[in-house]
């Protein structure tokens, strides 16, 4: 089992690669990114922490954005559910491209338009105080609980192939992981975040493609076996019972659906977007952005079946993990077995560090945006009251929080991380896209009263008993990620059963 320190130690001891190398290893790398931080931090004002001064280069946006989306989610989670669902998540990432495509065309110029620092300030000019406060209240939900579940499955491999030949503990890993970031974060915020993100980016391409490489030199295998495989299968056109949830127009409306709030209606990820110098460059970072993520997410789906070809030819088992008396299997854990401990030592030392890169190219960002949406959405940073201090103690009180959020994770999950991840986006991000959509696509009134806040609480509720009892009440069928659709049409039609009629025009409408 992949926690056991005897296979750390065979691992080590065969490629002399000791864990204080890997230290050095480590440490040389976020020695880099401390010196990207060091240049880019020098103006530690508010404006420069929260909107970089608007002077970033699209492009330099458009690389970075692709590791904080992918981040250590894709890298390690997408290639281990290969073997459950073949090539299936290409589904979603289909629809992702018609998501992006509302954002570029739809949000951006909105968010342009009226200048916002935090995306949610379009919800206090659309319905008043309670539905401001109450969808940046599920951002914030959202993004601890997203960026707790990313890096938990880091943290997790880092713990498990290199803090436990130390005997260190899991909550030191933690620890140490979100120390790293509050460190080269606290003064430069987004304007470092843009900078070491494409850094991070780069180092983690280089673990994928170094990956396939060896693989397929290994096994003399080229892309015919792998579509000729059992894994390769894309499309999937079953309806019947809970195979229409996997069928590919449910998942490409998934896709679409879940790139909109996750990406366009996220501080963390729009924050990036709107350093750019004008709706332009913003625009074209989303098209170029949205192409390359396509193409990565392929590639990742390849290495998943070259990783399950090459278990099966070698005699690796599916790595196992056990918490307290349970062995659970984790096919999350595939990638890092392999690489790290039948590839060689070149792929061991650049998969620590795509690991690395995987995972703070998104955590970064997300502990920035969330001390941005609490400041400015709860603090009122932008209406005089921004002293820098307080925004240090907001830096430093999230990322205790995390650190508590990781370690809660740690004993209840079960699954792949990357269905986690949508699993609970479903819950959370719901009453945002139905605020939203509310907001865009009605001219209708909504009083500004706490009905608002009492709406997108009872709707993920609802959604948790549709999705408890689904198959009593729709004959057998499950539901899946459509929940976040449903929590979105819901909140829509609470918001409808509160509104007016209004003739005025509305911001946004």
């Amino acid at each position: 089992m992949f926690c056991e320190t005897g296979l750390v130690e065979t691992f080590l001891n065969t490629f002399n690669m000791s864990p204080s190398l890997i230290l050095i290893i480590a440490v040389a790398y976020f020695a880099l990114l401390f010196l990207v931080s060091f240049r880019t931090g020098k103006d530690n004002s508010n404006d420069a922490f929260f909107k970089g001064k608007k002077e970033s280069p699209w492009y330099l946006v458009a690389f970075g954005m692709i590791g904080a989306s992918l981040s250590g989610i894709t890298f390690i989670s997408v290639p281990g559910a290969v073997g459950g669902n073949q090539f299936g998540y290409m589904q979603m990432v289909f629809g992702y491209l018609l998501g992006y495509l509302l954002i570029a065309t739809v949000l951006l110029p909105l968010y342009y338009r009226l200048n916002l620092t935090s995306i949610y300030s379009y919800l206090e000019e659309r319905f008043g105080w309670w539905g401001y406060k109450t969808g940046a209240s599920f951002f914030l939900l959202s993004r601890v609980v997203g960026a707790s579940l990313r890096l938990y499955l880091v943290a997790a491999v880092l713990q498990a192939y290199v803090f436990s030949a130390w005997g260190l503990p899991f909550w030191f890993t933690v620890a140490l992981a979100i120390l790293l970031i509050w460190l080269y974060t606290f003064r430069g915020g987004i304007k470092t975040v843009v900078w070491t993100d494409s850094l991070q980016t780069f180092f983690m391409l280089l673990s994928l493609g170094l990956g396939v490489f060896l693989i397929a030199k290994n096994l003399d295998i080229g892309w015919s076996v792998i579509a000729e495989s059992d894994y390769s299968q894309m499309f999937f056109w079953d309806f019947s019972g809970d195979q229409f949830t996997k069928s590919f127009p449910m998942q490409f409306l998934n896709g679409a659906s879940i790139a909109l709030v996750m990406t366009g209606l996220d501080q963390d990820m729009m924050q990036k977007n709107l350093t750019c110098r004008n709706i332009g460059d913003a625009q074209k970072n989303m098209f170029w952005f949205s192409i390359i993520l396509v193409v990565v997410n392929f590639v990742f789906l390849v290495l998943g079946a070259m990783l399950y070809l090459f278990s099966t030819a070698k005699g690796i088992d599916i790595p196992t993990e056990v918490i307290g008396d349970v062995v659970k299997s984790r096919p999350d854990l595939l990638f890092p077995e392999i690489a790290l401990n039948h590839l060689g030592p070149v792929m061991a030392v650049v998969f620590i560090i795509g690991l690395l890169a995987a995972a703070y190219s998104s955590a970064d960002s997300a502990l920035t945006s969330l001390t941005t949406s609490f400041c400015v959405d709860f603090l009122d940073f932008e209406k005089g009251n921004a002293p820098k201090q307080t925004r240090y103690i907001v830096h430093i009180a999230f990322s205790v929080l995390l650190f508590f959020v990781i370690l809660i994770f740690r004993w209840i999950n079960d699954d792949s991380v990357i269905w986690w991840v949508f699993r609970m986006a479903g819950y959370t991000y719901g009453p945002l896209l139905g605020l939203f959509a509310f907001g865009l696509l009605s001219k209708r009134r909504v009083p500004d009263y706490w009905l608002v806040a009492l709406v997108c609480i009872l709707s993920p509720i609802i959604c948790y008993y549709i999705n408890m009892y689904s198959k009593t009440l729709f004959g057998g069928y499950q539901v899946g990620f459509e929940l976040l659709l449903i929590n979105g049409l819901l909140t829509f039609f609470g918001l409808f059963l509160l509104s007016k009629n209004r003739t005025e025009e509305i911001i946004g409408a």
